[in-house]
């Protein structure tokens, strides 16, 4: 099959929704179908994968993607892009990711009379509000509901990074059952094989990143703003040092890397946190490998948390704070302190740095959790069954 993805971000940027992107792409290509990649002009080209770029703005040509009227113009440029690529691939499916993605793919699904799929990772209205962008219940807050609710009942089917997203979506959108398949986030369980490290490398790396020899490492790898809980890391540290543990948090990924670190060191903790930046995502498992234990501190309810799957693959105990997203992935291997409870989260950190042994066995059970449920390759086969049965509704003979 033909696949023109639609993706309304920098795409390749280490982080979040581009690694569902990146690895259902590479998971569809091994099962042999043709995928096409249209993004904005900014990102990380990647081998293997076909990425058709818009051309830049006009104006502000350094401007990274972010909610402002800037991003109109983007999408206006990935509308245009998107219809060019389509007219010449032909595509069979549009697989669309984000609700921009899916309003361009919407318009050129019914000009193309193809199936669309719309990749959902996160109610457009919530996650808004979760970053402060709108005030909840305002009158723009509605008006992006509204909005939002007219772009997830447009395609024809749509996948969710939760099963806790697939019942938002009946109950608060009234989108009905069938239309609506919960696919969670995966992992590549060859990628982040622990098995690979060479201790000798590992142990260097931590030099490198200024950790001290004897230290139990709490790693964390992913976007540093206030909505991922970097602040309720730092006050971890700092509980964590007045009590005396031998902890060192490795707090990994960008941006706002200046400002975390000035506030490490204004709360007494810079030695025992470092902030290396941005970790590329192929050097992501062997950073991640350092880590003893690992942590998500995020709050929001409504995103998808894939990067404690990563956690998972390397057999990492995980603490994170507890909603129904992080439950579905961890089950009952977790460790799960209130949501938003710092003083709690820095407890149960605490609790592991005294505790190897239960490090080791809620690592390997997480593991095998990993590679039994979220395995990459099972997820294609189940989005492959998806753009095969709405081509058989529209009469067209396929194979997966």
């Amino acid at each position: 099959m033909n696949i023109l993805m639609i993706a309304p971000t920098s795409f390749f940027s280490d982080y979040g929704g581009h690694i569902r992107i990146y690895e259902e792409t590479l998971a569809l290509q091994k099962r042999g179908h043709t995928v096409t990649i249209v993004t904005y002009y900014k990102g990380r080209d990647l081998p293997g994968l076909d990425i058709q770029r818009t051309a830049a703005l006009p104006y502000r040509t350094d401007y990274e993607v972010g909610s402002s009227r800037h991003k109109l113009a983007f999408d206006a440029y990935l509308a245009v892009k998107a219809w060019r690529v389509a007219r010449k691939m032909r595509p069979d499916i549009i697989h669309a990711h984000m609700h921009e993605g899916a309003l361009i793919g919407a318009v050129l699904a019914k000009r193309l009379r193809v199936p669309l799929v719309f990749d959902f990772q996160g109610s457009l209205s919530a996650e808004m509000a979760d970053h402060n962008f709108v005030k909840p219940q305002g009158i723009i807050y509605h008006a992006i509901r509204w909005l939002e609710a007219q772009i997830n009942l447009a395609p024809d089917t749509v996948l969710t990074s939760s099963t806790r997203a697939k019942e938002q979506l009946h109950t608060q959108f009234s989108l009905p059952r069938p239309n609506v398949v919960a696919l969670p986030d995966c992992v590549d369980m060859e990628r982040f094989d622990p098995r690979q490290f060479d201790p000798a490398v590992q142990q260097q790396l931590r030099h490198e990143l200024g950790i001290p020899d004897g230290r139990i490492v709490i790693g964390y790898l992913g976007l540093l703003t206030e909505y991922q809980g970097i602040h309720h890391l730092l006050h971890a540290a700092v509980r964590l040092k007045e009590w005396g543990k031998n902890a060192h948090f490795l707090i990994m990924g960008y941006p706002n890397v200046e400002k975390f670190q000035a506030m490490a060191d204004a709360m007494g903790v810079g030695d025992v946190v470092t902030l290396p930046g941005r970790i590329q995502y192929d050097r992501a498992p062997l950073y991640l490998s350092l880590a003893d234990i690992t942590v998500s501190a995020k709050m929001s309810a409504t995103e998808g948390s894939g990067k404690v799957l990563n956690y998972m693959a390397l057999a990492k105990p995980i603490v994170a704070y507890d909603n129904p997203v992080h439950r579905e992935y961890l089950g009952e291997w977790g460790i799960y302190p209130p949501s938003a409870d710092q003083d709690r989260l820095a407890i149960e950190l605490a609790r592991l740095v005294d505790s190897p042994e239960r490090c080791a066995r809620l690592g390997q059970k997480l593991q095998e959790r990993a590679r039994q449920a979220y395995s990459w390759n099972k997820a294609a086969g189940e989005i492959a069954a998806v753009y095969v049965r709405l081509l058989t509704a529209k009469g067209v003979s396929v194979n997966q």
